[in-house]
């Protein structure tokens, strides 16, 4: 592995950058680091009410529509409130968080049902993708960042190997409400589902408080309840992974999730070939995808499903994807080819436009 490549940015983690993100996806201006509400009247019926917020180290933007403006402020604050407490749970960052001292002391009890669940779901990934989804990349993701930032070069294999050993899902104990490491010197990030967990409680909580209609957007990671009206669909857009402001193709979604894993987000090296994605089995970063979004029901899912697919290259994960319920994908390589599901939207569209030619 070269020792020599160069990094193109200086943050490296979740909490530090920044992704411009809109609910299109097409990004926003450095003006709106500024929390900004917008309140319109969408018809005759429906107020749409927006507020944007930083948190995560995203934007979140949560957008609904009720016939009571006040009433829809009201549920998202109450869904902001929940983001910021969930969150503050799973965040490694934080010292006094649940995730921070299980990295540190190697066992927690008593943990919060929040993070409890979380790592569940993700042991759940680690089985069902056979390692490819693994929470335990931390100590790999800890020396690329300590490489960049004390060397400004990448780490020797020696150095990868040495960490690939604290790589082990299978090596977390989840039980009676205590997780503790098998192994002495493992950690955990859930970099690549948490954020996708928390959006579902947003959309619960605004759920609970009696809207029928609203969307949630966390960077990226976004669930929808309810059409903006009625049946009409809430339109998604998915990022061009070589033009980050720009949407590459459009999805329409009711009640669903979408989110998107992409080597543009945080990356070590000019080509990309070294980013925050990484595989578990080999140590360095996933070289053939660009992108992969994926469609399911809930975010949780769909966040941890597009890291998996990511790591698992194009073939394996679409067939990893094809195994699942109610799941769809879209796949962009280096060369900018479009891998799709059966039914990922563009690829009905290709195929209801190839029978048409056709007859």
């Amino acid at each position: 592995m070269s020792t020599n490549t160069q990094p193109t940015q200086k943050t490296f983690n979740r909490r530090e950058f920044i992704k411009l993100s809109s609910l299109l996806g097409l990004g926003v201006t450095a003006g709106a680091l500024i929390p900004r509400a917008e309140s319109v009247a969408f018809n005759r019926r429906l107020q749409k009410v927006s507020l944007t917020r930083l948190g995560m180290g995203t934007f979140i933007t949560i957008t609904v529509m009720d016939p009571s403006r006040v009433k829809a402020e009201e549920a998202i604050e109450r869904a902001f409130d929940e983001i910021d407490h969930v969150a503050s749970l799973m965040d490694r960052y934080r010292t006094d968080s649940p995730v921070a001292i299980l990295n540190q002391e190697g066992r927690i009890n008593h943990v919060p049902p929040h993070v409890s669940y979380v790592v569940s779901r993700s042991l759940y990934y680690y089985k069902k993708t056979k390692g490819a989804f693994d929470i335990t990349v931390k100590p790999l993701i800890d020396l690329y960042n300590r490489y960049i930032e004390d060397y400004r070069s990448l780490p020797g294999q020696k150095e990868v190997d040495r960490a690939l050993k604290l790589v082990d899902g299978s090596a977390i104990s989840l039980d009676n409400g205590a997780i503790h490491f098998k192994k002495e010197g493992m950690g955990i990030t859930l970099d690549g589902i948490a954020k996708g967990y928390v959006v579902d409680r947003a959309i619960r909580i605004i759920q609970q408080n009696g809207i029928q209609h609203a969307l949630v957007d966390a960077g990226g990671d976004i669930r929808a309840t309810g059409g903006k009206e009625g049946s009409t669909p809430w339109k998604i857009g998915i990022r061009d992974p070589w033009e980050t402001k720009s949407c590459l193709e459009t999805v329409s979604v009711i009640n669903g999730s979408v989110a998107t894993s992409g080597n543009y987000e945080i990356f070590f090296d000019n080509e990309k070939l070294y980013h925050h994605i990484m595989n578990p089995r080999t140590g360095v970063s996933p070289r053939r995808s660009v992108s992969v979004s994926i469609i399911a029901p809930r975010a949780l899912d769909a966040d941890a499903i597009s890291t998996a697919v990511f790591v698992l290259e194009p073939e394996e994960g679409m067939r990893f994807v094809s195994s699942l319920p109610d799941t769809e994908c879209l796949i962009i390589d280096r060369n900018k080819k479009k891998t799709f599901s059966k039914a990922w939207p563009s690829a009905q569209w290709l195929n209801e436009k190839s029978n048409t030619l056709a007859s």
